[in-house]
């Protein structure tokens, strides 16, 4: 009986054993997330004195809010209009905000304390965006108001986070020195609207930029601005401010580098119209020089690189620019080997069009017998090779090209050799010849509203990538044979000055850029199709 009452012991014990397991193993199949993440931005719960307040005669704000939050480049993005000497201090108190004043307000004025974006939440970031508070010394607010919208000058798309700001006729020479007190930021249709405001005469400012400053400081910043001053006596709206990159007044050189391949880099600033590099240390270095299409970067190649440093001179159009000296360590070993690009990167050929080879270097000779032709496996002869006359490292592969066949090129090692040294390692691309009836074709009728003039037509595709420009000054067709299938858009330039080129604005000179019109239709070009677009450039915009 006694074993008996035993083994019931232990068998119970088993069974509640491996219950208190399964029991274990089901609490732990999952465990807590947390939640969504928080999206919000905090929220205010009291100010005291309450916003708008008139006849304000304290010398602190409390704000509470509904989380515990954080100031984000507080000198940066918080502004008070107007001015004052000695500015607030802002001090975070657990959930709740003091303002405290340096010095009395001015009697009978409204001011507003603008956040920008220097309120967002402890832990997420999420940023209570252009939250003011207004007061007034006097018996009422200022109430007047400005708004509008920012977009780009090229595009014409609005501008997402760009700054519009207001200054005082008597404060304008502040610009660029200076950040704005009245201010505040768009939204994602480009609409801004600046609130309280008095009587008086302004001039408005938009800007787009990377640091936050909220000062012009820099031609890679955009700006915009209104011709005219607003005189400001009633509510203002419907004003669009277009956005546009300077031409940078001064040249510079933004990068220079020796690369590991032994080529030399020069990025510039700006634009040249007609670029030229001289190397003035050290003397009589064989070099050859080639610039972008945008002529803001050259590329030197040198056919010794034992040199301490490089000395340059920058010309444009034979005026000189700058000189630039470029320090090499002799630790550093370069490898001059020649890679290859081609334009076969889709695996097709476009019909009238021989196959690029593009070379990381110039090149000195070619050596045909290491270049190997196969039409569907077959080996087959007749592949002329030959150079760019303009570019010592572009070369054309020639060959009938059929619809039906598929092509492997192979280059072995040392098929070409550099200028100053390197060759390169084996190629190899498989390709075939696109066929006609995957392309299309479009054609554009221009009318010109007034034949006195210049207009510069660009064809653009999805990605805003010129295609093709043409300068008009009469009704004219132009002819788009063999176009890859997509979307394309029109831009047209008023070109006032027939220099060919679209001029950006100056806002020191205040000097707007050209204007631009884009054809509102988009162009959709489908395969083995032909379209055939009438478009009438307005005369005014």
């Amino acid at each position: 009986m006694r074993n008996i009452l035993k083994c019931l012991f232990q068998l119970s014990y088993v069974i509640s054993f491996l219950v208190l397991i399964c029991i274990a193993g089901c609490a732990s199949i999952q465990h807590p997330t947390g939640g969504p993440r928080d999206s919000v931005a905090p929220v205010i719960l009291k100010e005291n004195p309450k916003n708008f307040t008139t006849n304000f005669k304290t010398h602190q704000i409390t704000i509470e809010f509904d989380e515990y939050y954080k100031l984000v480049n507080e000198f940066k993005e918080i502004s008070i209009s107007p001015a004052m000497e000695k500015s607030p201090n802002f001090k975070v108190k657990k959930k709740q905000l003091l303002i405290q004043f340096q010095e009395p307000l001015q009697d009978s004025t409204t001011y507003t304390i603008n956040f920008g974006k220097a309120i967002a939440d402890y832990n997420e970031g999420n940023v209570l965006k252009n939250y003011m508070y207004v007061l007034s010394t006097g018996n009422k607010i200022d109430s007047l108001s400005i708004s509008g919208k920012v977009i780009n000058t090229l595009t014409k798309e609005p501008v997402l986070d760009a700054t519009a700001f207001l200054l005082p006729l008597d404060q304008d020479t502040l610009f660029g020195k200076k950040r704005a007190s009245i201010f505040t930021t768009t939204d994602s249709s480009g609409n801004f609207s600046l609130k309280y405001l008095r009587g008086n005469t302004y001039k408005l400012y938009a800007l787009y930029e990377k640091n936050g400053d909220r000062i012009y400081n820099s031609a890679a910043e955009e700006i915009g601005f209104l011709d005219d001053s607003i005189v400001l006596h009633k509510d203002t709206s419907g004003l669009v401010v277009e956005l546009f990159k300077e031409q940078p007044k001064n040249f510079r050189v933004i990068d220079r580098k020796i690369e590991k391949d032994g080529r030399i880099t020069y990025v510039f600033n700006k634009t040249l119209e007609k670029p030229d590099i001289k190397i003035l240390e050290p003397q009589s270095l064989n070099h050859i020089i080639e610039y972008t299409s945008t002529n803001d970067t050259a590329y030197v190649w040198t056919e010794s690189l034992e040199f301490d440093s490089i000395d340059v001179a920058l010309l444009d159009n034979n005026i000189a620019l700058d000189t630039v000296v470029i320090r090499r360590n002799k630790r550093d070993t370069y490898n001059r080997t020649l890679t290859i690009s081609d334009n076969l990167s889709s695996g097709r050929l476009k019909p009238g069009t021989d196959v690029v080879l593009t070379l990381s270097a110039p090149v000195k000779s070619i050596d045909g017998k290491k270049f190997t032709v196969l039409q569907d496996s077959v080996p087959i002869n007749g592949l002329r090779v030959s150079r760019d006359s303009l570019s010592t490292r572009k070369i054309y592969l020639k060959y009938p090209w059929r619809d039906d066949k598929q092509y492997t090129i192979t280059i072995a090692d040392d098929g070409f050799t550099g200028t100053f040294g390197g060759t390169n390692k084996e190629y190899k691309k498989i390709f075939s010849k696109d066929v006609d009836d995957n392309y299309g074709i479009l054609t554009a009728i221009i009318t010109v509203p007034d034949t006195a003039q210049n207009y510069i037509v660009q064809l653009l595709n999805a990605k805003d990538f010129l295609v093709s420009t043409y300068s008009i000054t009469k009704n004219t067709t132009l002819s788009f044979p063999m176009m890859s299938v997509g979307k394309y858009y029109v831009r047209v330039i008023y070109d006032a000055n027939k220099n060919d080129k679209w001029d950006t604005g100056n806002v020191t000179e205040r000097k707007q850029p050209e204007k631009v019109w884009n054809y509102p239709t988009e162009i959709t070009l489908r395969a083995n199709f032909e379209i055939e677009e009438k478009i009438a450039i307005p005369k005014d915009l």
